[in-house]
């Protein structure tokens, strides 16, 4: 023990400065981790925000249920968006009108071809054959952009101008 004291007495002011030093790097050392742990808590804020006594597992328990809750719903809407997709490629998407002169005895162009078809090409053509006595209104359908029944020039033509358009 004698010893020890000698020691001390003999590098008083040695140990003195290296408690010193020592206190100074632990100092920094707490400020460091000080800095840091004040990040974490912010971050750990915000993760909790409007979580008012729930631990994390509440929470991502919470955050799990409406996730799944959206998956739910996201399937649901894609099916909806499916079957209005059938319903539309089916709607009339093609829709086309040619005026023309039926006859050499009657003025302007008071005869009409009108062609609506669906995205696949499927509908009907309308005709109507103006004259002066008479009008006389046709409809034929049509299947992929043909007619199984005989089409005049001008039916032909609408039939070909309403395929030509742009489908959505």
């Amino acid at each position: 023990m004698e010893n020890v004291i000698a020691f001390v007495r003999t590098y008083n002011e040695v140990l003195v400065l290296a408690a010193l030093g020592l206190s100074f790097i632990l100092i920094i050392l707490l400020t460091s981790n000080l800095y840091r742990m004040g990040k974490v808590v912010k971050k750990y804020n915000q993760l909790m925000k409007g979580m008012e006594g729930k631990n994390l597992e509440e929470m991502l328990t919470s955050h799990l249920k409406t996730v799944n809750k959206m998956f739910s719903k996201t399937l649901e809407i894609e099916s909806e968006y499916k079957s209005a997709k059938k319903m539309a490629e089916k709607s009339v998407q093609r829709l086309e009108i040619v005026r023309f002169n039926a006859f050499d005895d009657t003025g302007s162009d008071l005869s009409f071809a009108v062609a609506m078809l669906d995205s696949f090409g499927d509908g009907v053509v309308l005709s109507s054959l103006f004259a002066r006595d008479e009008t006389r209104t046709y409809a034929k359908p049509v299947n992929k952009g043909q007619s199984n029944y005989h089409l005049s020039d001008e039916e032909k033509e609408v039939i070909r101008l309403a395929m030509e358009k742009k489908v959505y």
